[in-house]
């Protein structure tokens, strides 16, 4: 448009877009407006994104106002695709109520920002495994609904309660203690909020069918606790055969509730996996590596969503390095521990400063790859706890130097390094790809292409 401008130093708009497109397209139907409003957005990100290629991580983070970097390894994390994914994995759902699970510091994305801006983005709460992660994302003032999905120990009842955050009952003994310390330790204020896990099929907890109702009884008859909702862990989501059992088995618990004459909460089964292979979404969904832009490893061509589902789910995470050091060695030069790798030729080697102290794993040693100028470059010798070296001898151009930024996980020009393909190297999932990612690596958060915050061991910014 003849009045659209952008700086190119700060991509600054002179004049919105949007108010061009408005002018121009005032009173065509409500569709228009939306694809329009698509394309919109879709322009305004391409043309940060192509300024951001531009400028340094360290320009990126002073432009915003965030510290620097403590080291020349991050990660960057974008909030934009995680709202998108939200918003995608819940249309496969129906649009019912969503739980995001947050454990393992929403798989090592960054627990408290993630969760912030699932929050902010709709979503209806959070789920996490641990009663201590559940208390972290509350002393980081997490305000929303908050379950824990695996056993507590009883005597954190009280404070659960206090905290408003749900505890799942799996095991009626354990659940008869954990009512025992409510019983005791919650006096007035809202009473603990409890959900059965019932055991379907996989193996590992829950109440059987036959033991629902006694169950829903035993936390019915104390004052400090209530029934909140019911759900069950499905085996394998891929197969058809194995998920009706489990269904069978789930509507058998509810039954034996309504038998009993006992309400039935709120019921949730499906998380990522279920929401793409079509699974009933109940009251609620849980999902996990989906929010995260990955779909499930185990369900390749099995769902009808998963063509759709992996275009539509972008990716959050991407790890990236600038060299710490790039030398040129001999013919027959070894290359890190061992050596596992000797130069047959002349080499440029960049040593890129992250490694499995970082949860960048040893087993991707002279297997992985990374990008640098849009190329793909052969990793060589042992991965260490703090280094990995990259072979550079082949990059087009003027010779690879400190100034050039590597990515280990994510995309760069045409090429793209998926937390799937490093997992097929070391015969792993996804989920352990993205969740060993440490405390220790910088994450970068943006929006619109731009950083918004930033966490390192000694910052939380933004």
């Amino acid at each position: 448009p003849p009045d659209f401008a952008a700086e190119v130093g700060d991509v600054a708009l002179a004049k919105p877009l949007g108010a061009y497109m408005a002018r121009v397209y005032d009173g065509r139907p409500i569709w228009l407006d939306r694809a329009l409003g698509w394309l919109e957005r879709l322009i305004y990100r391409g043309i940060r994104e192509a300024a951001n290629a531009s400028r340094s991580i360290e320009e990126r983070l002073a432009a915003a106002g965030l510290p620097p970097l403590p080291r020349l390894s991050w990660l960057e994390l974008d909030l934009d695709a995680l709202r998108s994914n939200l918003e995608t994995i819940r249309a496969f759902a129906g649009g019912v109520a969503a739980y995001p699970v947050v454990k393992s510091d929403a798989y090592g994305h960054g627990a408290v920002p993630i969760s912030r801006t699932l929050l902010a983005a709709g979503a209806d709460g959070l789920s996490v495994a641990t009663m201590d992660e559940a208390l972290a994302l509350r002393a980081a003032g997490i305000d929303g609904p908050i379950r824990v999905m695996y056993p507590v120990p009883p005597s954190f009842a009280g404070e659960a309660a206090r905290a408003g955050v749900w505890l799942a009952g799996g095991d009626l003994g354990t659940l008869a203690a954990t009512l025992d310390a409510a019983d005791r330790d919650v006096a007035g204020g809202e009473p603990l909020g409890i959900e059965l896990e019932i055991e379907t099929g996989l193996g590992r907890g829950g109440v059987t069918p036959d033991e629902v109702a006694p169950a829903a009884q035993r936390i019915a008859a104390s004052p400090a606790a209530r029934l909140v909702g019911m759900w069950t862990h499905l085996q394998a989501s891929e197969d058809e055969s194995i998920t009706g059992r489990q269904l069978e088995r789930f509507e058998a618990a509810t039954a034996a509730l309504r038998s009993a004459g006992l309400p039935v909460p709120p019921r949730h089964v499906a998380a990522s996996g279920g929401v793409l292979t079509g699974v009933p979404a109940f009251d609620g969904i849980r999902p996990g590596l989906s929010i995260y832009g990955i779909v499930p490893d185990e369900l390749g061509a099995r769902a009808i969503e998963t063509a759709s589902a992996r275009a539509r789910l972008r990716p959050v995470m991407s790890l990236h390095a600038r060299p710490a050091r790039v030398v040129d060695l001999p013919a027959g030069h070894g290359v890190s521990y061992g050596p596992t790798f000797t130069t047959g030729r002349p080499s440029r080697i960049a040593t890129l400063p992250l490694g499995y102290g970082d949860g960048y794993a040893r087993a991707n040693a002279n297997r992985a790859e990374a990008l640098v100028r849009g190329e793909r470059v052969p990793l060589v010798g042992n991965v260490t706890m703090d280094a990995v070296m990259a072979d550079v001898t082949d990059v087009p151009g003027p010779p690879v130097g400190p100034d050039d930024e590597f990515v280990l996980l994510g995309s760069q020009g045409d090429e793209r390094i998926g937390a799937e393909d490093l997992a097929r190297l070391r015969t792993t999932n996804t989920w352990e790809v993205v969740a060993q990612m440490s405390a220790r690596l910088p994450r970068v958060y943006h929006a619109a292409a731009e950083a918004v915050g930033l966490t390192t061991l000694t910052e939380r910014r933004g």
